[in-house]
């Protein structure tokens, strides 16, 4: 049976995601984020939630993509309608301070299923937007569901970094680490998860807007003259 290869920046995407995920289970940043820092531990979601789905769904192959996309299920929890409002409410809904704290407290249970939610809810999120199977969106929608995940996403970090007293008990008790405060702990955690958001989306966005203008144009340019 011949096989096509994936070409490089393919397998380099994924790899680079295995490598994140490695980086955020198995080293220093899990052990901080577990027991001290609400920074390292939003960092650690920030990867499984974003940065680690994106890079395994770009790298990808389209035939294998399209295998997947064959999967029961995947066809409705891949719907943008479904995706973003799937990726949101884990997003929102883990970061309630009695389930965050819950999840902290019992980390070789709840903790495990946060972070595969995350995971999961990444994967269907960054789906529509670099696959084509199993339904092929334009670049302007593809260009507007990156903006709403901005925008719908955004708020999250900004509130846990602007608000004025410290909002997880767990952190709160949680020996002081490079001096900082639970207070500061937090509102460096909620702003470099705000910036980090901000780039990367804003970032893909502005491509497939990008790409979406050429695409006028040149469609504009092949209409025949009248």
């Amino acid at each position: 049976m011949h096989r096509t290869g994936a070409p490089p920046w393919r397998i380099v995407c994924f790899g680079t995601g295995l490598v994140l995920l490695l980086a955020v289970s198995v080293t220093p940043i899990h052990t901080l984020g577990l027991e001290r820092l609400l920074t390292m531990h939003l960092l650690q979601n920030v990867v499984l939630a974003e940065g680690a789905p994106l890079l395994l769904v770009l790298g990808l192959p389209p035939a294998l993509a399209a295998a997947v996309a064959g999967v029961p299920g995947m066809r409705t929890l891949t719907y943008p309608l479904v995706s973003l409002p799937l990726w949101l409410g884990t997003y929102f809904l883990w970061h309630v301070p009695r389930i965050y704290d819950g999840a902290l407290e019992r980390p070789h249970s709840l903790l495990h299923l946060e972070h595969v939610c995350y995971l999961v809810t990444g994967i269907l999120l960054w789906w529509p937007v670099f696959q084509d199977a199993p339904r092929r969106l334009n670049t302007g929608l593809r260009a507007g569901y990156v903006f709403a995940a901005f925008v719908l996403g955004s708020p999250l970090g900004l509130l846990i970094g602007l608000v004025p007293d410290p909002i997880y008990d767990f952190y709160e008790r949680a020996p002081r680490t490079w001096g900082l405060s639970a207070l500061e702990d937090q509102q460096i955690a909620g702003l470099s998860m705000a910036t980090e958001q901000a780039a990367v989306f804003f970032a893909i966005f502005t491509v497939f807007f990008l790409r979406f203008l050429a695409e006028q144009e040149t469609a504009e340019a092949e209409l025949p003259e009248r």
